[in-house]
């Protein structure tokens, strides 16, 4: 493909859009195909199309699943002919909605030239879909459509508005926004996270409570309390995941799947800490599984996963996991973005020259698990809480009632664990050794005292 770099991606139903730094917009055919016996199986993609140019960002319905994704919004730059008595042509934005099956164009709307925006997100049912629209500035306008009537020929104007988070905050610039069907969320250029939560359901898995729902303020925006600035966000249905200048992983949320990766399956009404897992490339949240795109401190990368496993989404762990643990997946070495659907997983690879890092280093004094100040200098240090973690891993080992669950308990740590890609592969074809060995010695490995 002849691009710029990549930017970002998304699947369809049927296709993969991929948007370079210069404003391309291209589209590739999905190269899903069924087999006879009901698999899904891959096909390399041969040939692509250039949808459009001149593209600042795409959006699409936020579910993960691509059967929903009829529609594909694209926010751009467009000359429009100047009016009479002018001289030359202007600049304005727009937003181009296009057919995702085909790549037709089916609706457009210009906005003042003004109006300079940089992102788009989608939020809402088909019937009240919201577009929500960040200007350069940072403050957030949105517009409500009904994409059942997209496809019809006709002409009608829609009401452009001032979002409650900007018109009720009116210092805050927002720098990002990140949605789903039923919320939306807001990072400020000060680091601070707002939130947007239409559903009671919703509400309720993301707060564990109802006390501030509010059913007839559904734009009421929420400030969510961390200790640093957080840099990135990735946004589930009823889960998200934060992650602060430090490279600290933050989750909150419904934990029915595991899929906040605490090594448990409770509830978080407040962002919570995700220990031994820092500095991610990516983080991804989804229906009930989160993904974390990481480098290893021999540069290579690696993917790992929490949640539920079925269908495929955990690679190598069918079970799903509470913890993040490392997924049986390869991945190419300037990976750098993923998303998951129902069918796939998929990573975009692409390497900036000019990339710095985005992380600092964590102040001494507010390094999790280490030692108050009254212990005096000469006491052990445990900056990492190391010791505390290995005793409760020794105690969830020890509460395994057979050998075999010790062995795949034993395994989810070293997932856990912050080892070198290298040696947690070793461990793990070790106790896979140990575990192959142990099913075939008989009656006794029903008894771990044994």
């Amino acid at each position: 493909m002849l691009a710029h770099g990549y930017r970002r991606f998304l699947p369809t139903k049927d296709h993969v859009f991929i948007l370079d730094y210069v404003g391309t917009l291209f589209f590739l055919k999905n190269a899903l195909v069924s087999s006879t016996l009901g698999q899904i199986q891959w096909k390399r993609a041969c040939r692509y199309v250039v949808l459009c140019r001149g593209a600042k960002d795409f959006a699409s319905d936020p579910r993960c699943d691509t059967v929903y994704r009829k529609y594909l919004y694209v926010l751009a730059t467009r000359e429009q002919p100047a009016v009479a008595g002018a001289p030359g042509s202007r600049a304005c934005d727009c937003v181009e909605v296009y057919l995702q099956s085909s790549g037709q164009r089916v609706f457009k709307m210009t906005f003042h030239p003004s109006m300079s925006f940089k992102q788009i997100v989608l939020v809402g049912q088909e019937t009240q879909r919201a577009l929500l629209l960040l200007t350069e500035e940072g403050k957030i306008y949105s517009l409500v459509v009904n994409e059942t009537q997209l496809d019809q020929p006709r002409s009608y104007t829609v009401q452009l508005t001032l979002r409650k988070v900007s018109r009720c905050l009116p210092h805050l610039r927002v720098t990002c926004m990140a949605s789903n069907q039923s919320s939306t969320l807001y990072i400020t250029d000060q680091g601070g996270v707002y939130f947007e939560v239409h559903t009671p359901g919703v509400y309720r898995d993301l707060f564990g409570t109802l006390q501030a729902f509010d059913p007839l303020d559904h734009q009421m925006p929420l400030a969510l309390s961390l200790p640093a600035k957080v840099l990135f966000c990735a946004l589930g249905y009823n889960h998200l995941g934060l992650v602060d200048e430090f490279g600290r992983i933050f989750m909150q949320g419904n934990n029915r799947y595991g899929q906040l990766g605490t090594g448990d399956k409770m509830d978080r009404g407040e962002p919570t800490l995700v220990h031994y897992l820092q500095r991610p490339i990516a983080l991804w949240c989804g229906l009930n599984h989160s993904l974390v795109l990481s480098q290893t401190s021999d540069f290579s990368k690696e993917l790992l996963g929490c949640g539920c496993g079925a269908g495929g989404r955990l690679p190598g762990w069918p079970k799903g996991s509470a913890s993040f643990v490392k997924l049986h997946i390869k991945v190419p070495l300037c990976a750098c973005s993923l998303c998951s659907t129902r069918e796939c997983l998929y990573m975009l690879s692409s390497h900036d020259i000019e990339q710095c890092p985005v992380y600092r280093d964590l102040p001494a004094s507010r390094v999790g698990g280490s030692p108050e100040p009254s212990q005096g200098a000469g006491a052990p240090q445990d900056p990492g809480g190391t010791a505390q973690a290995c005793e409760e891993y020794l105690s969830q080992i020890h509460s395994c009632p057979t050998l075999q669950d010790r062995m795949a308990k034993m395994k989810e740590i070293v997932g856990w664990m912050p080892l070198m890609a290298a040696q947690k592969d070793f461990f793990w074809e070790a106790l896979d050794m140990l575990q192959r060995a142990a099913g075939g010695s008989g009656p006794g490995t029903s008894n771990p005292e044994s």
